[in-house]
């Protein structure tokens, strides 16, 4: 590289990384045998290139991974040698910390400056329906659908239907419903199976032009060879052999079933992505949910979506920084076959400790019976948090808040159910349940006990007068919790909520504790005083028995490695249940009511009294719902 060629390129290192990668390999090639890019010394030129390099973060990030070894010893030999040019840098980058930590007590940054946004925006959610969407899914989603409203535009949902194998009608439709439930309108709803035929011509066009071929390659040994930076051997296949077997693959005969369809990208580049993809492969025991047995060969994510997503006319594709080194190779596709090119945005996804959003992992613990299903509560899926307690209006609000970043963190689930608090907090129902075990019988006696048992109006929320009226029952007879009582002790003054203060009398002398007495103390008694404020239910009303439901992580490790075996790391115990009874108002509760319990925490109502069939025991099933004061999930 000549001396004149060397000077425009610091200039040029601004850009996106698709554009400045072949300089950098420029620059790796120029570096073989030179210390500095000038001369024997730090020169003016080092010192441009070395900060424009610095300061571009996808670039800084390539460099340290090693993949240019002589771009990667001369940016750390300036770094060490060098540390008066790096003022500049190290100010801005302190600059840079101090409006990330202000942005997140704020919520995420959306100033991203997309592209030709004055062209019009077109963005598009692309799951495959192998499964339930998840939280992760819904981040995906709600940006595009954010960014498609932020510039009057489209939000195009397209489901990614390439693989029968995983596919089902019932995760199509799920898919559909939990986004409108979510309150994501998408303006169209389109199949990649719909462009069958078109991503067949153009593979077809890639063949003929030479930028594709045809393998029999086994599969771990074209593992290898990718990894090594090995040729196929079926690399140099002739322009008519391939369309032959191409054909043969589409009939799905013997000989077509040993192949694949690969892109001709490159055979070492430093990103493996870019080695030789797999585009096509056969599938014929399983036929495709909408499609049938037409197709005996099928297109991979890596060639589908690029393609269709220029032909449908998206604009702007919006995906996750696990896809980042498959973005050159995206580009590389729309670039061969010569097709509009898409803006690509990359995004952190959401990942969380104790918790794995991989589909397949996760459609393992509903096929193994680990779970209940894929709503099951304890399950990371839009359904699973549902049914645990999550409100929709809370779950958009958190995932807007983490914002576009490109920034991977793995969260605790705390600031999660924390959001979610907020919005349960001022509108759900108190009630009162006590454990059903050992309860605990309790006379009320004094000039101020009721002769005879009776119901008052109150409040169902001390703060909401909206949320209406409840009857509570009061009477000569109460009952309490077993552990409320054990830890009374004889003439002490407690508060029995929501009616008023009572001495502690009587208390029998039994393992467990069978009765006790409380004389009431209602019109002197002070309850800021009293250091025990316990529940209790009057014993004359129709109690309302309930199944208390608690749930833990599914696995006890903070992050799964891809090296992991999932099945060592399954927490053996993730629900407890506790029977219960609860307070005759609670009879009128339906499934999907959120409730607070006085001292229990907040539960929503998986099912009401109503919910059973003619002949079950009609009972209450309540999921508890954390609050993030613990980060339990």
């Amino acid at each position: 590289m000549k001396l004149e060629d060397l000077h425009p390129i610091e200039a040029l290192l601004t850009a996106d990384f698709r554009s400045i990668e072949p300089r950098l390999q420029s620059l790796d090639k120029h570096l073989i045998l030179r210390t500095y890019l000038n001369g024997y010394s730090l020169s003016e030129l080092d010192t441009k290139v070395w900060q424009a390099l610095r300061g571009n973060r996808a670039a800084f990030s390539f460099i340290k991974r090693g993949s240019l070894a002589n771009l990667a010893r001369w940016f750390e030999f300036i770094e060490v040698m060098h540390p008066e040019i790096q003022n500049e840098i190290k100010a801005k980058d302190a600059a840079a910390k101090a409006k990330v930590a202000a942005a997140s007590k704020a919520g995420g940054s959306y100033a991203l400056n997309l592209q030709n946004t004055d062209q019009g925006v077109v963005t598009r959610f692309l799951p495959e329906p192998s499964g339930y969407l998840h939280i992760g899914h819904a981040k995906a989603a709600l940006l595009s659908w954010y960014f498609a409203q932020q510039y009057k535009g489209q939000l195009r949902l397209r489901l990614d239907d390439t693989n029968p194998s995983k596919e089902k009608e019932e995760y199509q439709d799920a898919i559909i419903e939990d986004l409108a439930m979510m309150g994501i309108k998408c303006d169209t709803l389109t199949y990649t199976s719909d462009y069958f035929d078109y991503l067949y011509d153009m593979a077809i066009k890639m063949i003929k032009e030479g930028h594709a071929y045809t393998d029999d390659t086994d599969q771990e040994t074209m593992r290898n060879e990718r990894w090594n930076g090995i040729a196929s051997k079926r690399r140099d296949r002739s322009v008519e052999e391939n369309l032959r077997i191409f054909e043969e693959m589409r009939q799905g005969s013997e000989e077509g079933l040993t192949n694949c369809l690969r892109a001709k990208l490159s055979v070492d580049n430093p990103n493996k992505a870019m080695r030789d993809p797999v585009i096509y492969r056969c599938n014929v025991e399983t036929p495709h949910h909408r499609t049938g047995t037409k197709w005996k060969m099928y297109p991979m994510y890596d060639f589908a979506c690029p393609v269709v997503d220029s032909h449908e006319g998206v604009t702007h594709a919006l995906r996750s920084t696990e896809y980042t080194d498959r973005n050159p190779q995206y580009a590389w596709f729309q670039e061969t076959l010569q097709i509009r090119k898409v803006h690509m945005w990359d995004f952190a996804r959401m990942n969380f400790i104790r918790t794995f959003l991989s589909k397949r992992k996760l459609a393992k613990l509903v096929d193994t019976g680990k779970v209940w299903g894929w709503d099951d509560p304890r399950m990371p899926t839009i359904r699973g948090v549902r049914r645990r307690g999550m409100g929709i209006a809370a779950l958009r609000e958190f995932i807007i808040a983490q914002g576009p970043s490109r920034n991977v963190v793995t969260m605790d689930w705390t600031k999660f159910w924390a959001t979610n608090k907020k919005h349960i907090d001022p509108v759900a129902p108190r009630h009162t349940a006590l454990l059903k075990k050992d309860l605990v019988k309790v006379a009320v006696i004094g000039a101020e006990a009721p002769a005879e048992p009776f119901q008052e109006d109150r409040p169902k929320h001390p703060k909401n007068k909206e949320i209406g009226t409840k009857k509570v029952a009061f009477g000569p007879e109460i009952l309490l919790d077993q552990a409320d009582a054990k830890s009374f002790k004889e003439g002490e003054e407690i508060t029995l909520m929501a009616w008023g203060n009572a001495f502690v009398r009587n208390i029998a002398e039994s393992e467990p504790i069978a009765s006790l007495t409380c004389e009431l103390n209602v019109a002197k008694g002070d309850v800021k005083t009293t250091e025990k404020k316990v529940t209790w239910l009057a014993s004359s009303q129709t109690l309302v028995p309930a199944e208390l439901w608690d749930f833990d992580y599914l696995i006890t490790k903070d992050t799964l490695q891809e090296e992991d075996n999932m099945e060592d790391f399954l927490n053996p115990t993730t629900s407890t249940m506790e029977e219960a009874f609860c307070d005759e108002a609670t009879a009128q509760l339906k499934k999907g009511d959120i409730i607070q319990l006085e001292r229990r925490g907040y539960y929503r109502v998986d099912k009401g009294l109503n919910d059973w069939k003619e002949g079950e025991e009609k009972r209450l099933v309540l999921f508890n719902i954390p609050t993030g004061k613990t980060g339990s999930k």
